[in-house]
């Protein structure tokens, strides 16, 4: 048995999607910062220099002396002569008392004790001697002490400002699908008389 023939025609259907995409904007703020930095801690202790001119040697070889020491000089040289006079006496007597042994110990006393005229004479420098001056120098000293102090920072974060429009999407049908069939039955007949023939 034959069947007429089919005839067929298949239109697909189509989706459309319209899409519109979502924006997001972003604004970040900077951070509120604020940083303070202390002075060091700064002492200095110093201890002052100090310079020693002592020029008591110098001025003594000038002749130039304190009154406590001319004083203690006099006494002591009064002392020395007194003590010296009376050892010169106790000899001038001795040798006087001894007549008997001959001699003549007057005019030999007298002549000793006769001023000497003739005085010597020396070139001397004054003072005597470089370190008749004495300089003594102390630097002194002088202590740092530094105690750093850390800066202070205080930072405060600020959030995002976010703002979202979202996305849309459309779906639509574009094209309706479609199906058609067709059967020719005309030719069909024709093949029919044809085989009956």
């Amino acid at each position: 048995m034959q069947l007429p023939p089919i005839h067929y025609h298949i239109q697909k259907g189509q989706i459309a999607i319209n899409q519109t995409d979502a924006q997001v904007q972003i604004n970040q703020r900077e951070a509120d910062l604020q940083i303070s930095q202390p002075e060091a801690d700064l002492q200095i202790n110093r201890t002052p220099s100090k310079l020693t001119i002592d020029q008591t040697a110098a001025w003594r070889d000038m002749g130039i002396i304190s009154i406590e020491e001319s004083i203690s000089n006099s006494a002591s040289e009064g002392m020395q002569k007194a003590i010296e006079g009376m050892a010169r006496r106790a000899r001038d007597g001795n040798e006087m008392q001894r007549i008997e042994n001959g001699g003549d110990a007057i005019p030999r006393i007298a002549k000793r004790n006769m001023p000497n005229e003739r005085q010597d004479f020396t070139i001397g420098f004054i003072p005597s001697s470089y370190f008749a001056v004495d300089i003594n120098y102390d630097p002194g000293d002088v202590e740092v002490n530094i105690q750093k102090n850390d800066p202070i920072i205080e930072a405060r974060a600020n959030k995002p400002i976010l703002d979202y429009t979202p996305g849309q999407l459309d779906t639509y049908l574009a094209q309706e699908p479609h199906f058609e069939i067709d059967v020719d039955m005309d030719t069909f007949r024709v093949q029919q008389l044809d085989m009956k023939i």
